[in-house]
């Protein structure tokens, strides 16, 4: 999986009103966690981030720290203003090389589905799948063919398997489908 360097700078924990002045500065408050460590609190530009979170793809996170200190992370959680497209906060949980991650990993669909030569209509329902897996075999996007995909026929995630990864969205999550359209139902 590709990796995305972020800069980041240790800030203390703060009340509304200093929050509210990081935010105005064009900084992102960030909260770093996980691995049994103690949380660590620091702050990204938010014009940095957009190159994180504005993005289909996933990343795994490589923090560097003003004060020398470099973690490896995940998103975790992203909070976002309810009506301006700006980020108030992330979570990133901190992951290694021995411990299986769990990451939403973006999906390809590949081929030309039989039902669409039938005059049915693909309709892809997602976009990404959550997949645990070591970070050394996390893809970068997994790839489903849709060659065999008949009209009213789907393909879920309980239907996806992959050396070294789990997926685990649920396994009745619909991904992708053939729907009936007027020309296929008059052949």
């Amino acid at each position: 999986m590709k990796h995305f360097e972020l800069n980041g700078k240790i800030r203390t924990v703060g009340n509304k009103a200093t929050i509210k002045a990081l935010r105005k500065e064009g900084l992102v408050p960030c909260n770093l966690y996980g691995l049994g460590m103690e949380n660590i609190l620091f702050t990204v530009s938010a014009k940095e981030l957009k190159g994180l979170t504005h993005v289909p793809a996933s990343y795994i996170v490589d923090i560097n720290l003003d004060n020398g200190q470099k973690y490896t992370a995940v998103l975790h959680e992203l909070q976002f203003h309810p009506i301006e497209d700006i980020c108030l906060h992330v979570d990133f949980l901190a992951v290694n090389e021995e411990s299986p991650i769990a990451i939403d990993v973006p999906i390809n669909f590949e081929g030309h589905a039989e039902g669409v030569r039938a005059g049915g209509k693909f309709v892809g329902l997602c976009r990404k799948v959550r997949v645990s897996a070591l970070m050394k075999d996390l893809p970068d996007n997994l790839v489903i063919n849709i060659d065999a995909l008949q009209i009213g026929k789907r393909i879920v995630a309980g239907d996806l398997k992959y050396d070294n990864i789990t997926v685990i969205s649920p396994k009745t999550t619909i991904l992708c489908t053939v729907k009936a359209t007027r020309q296929a139902k008059s052949n």
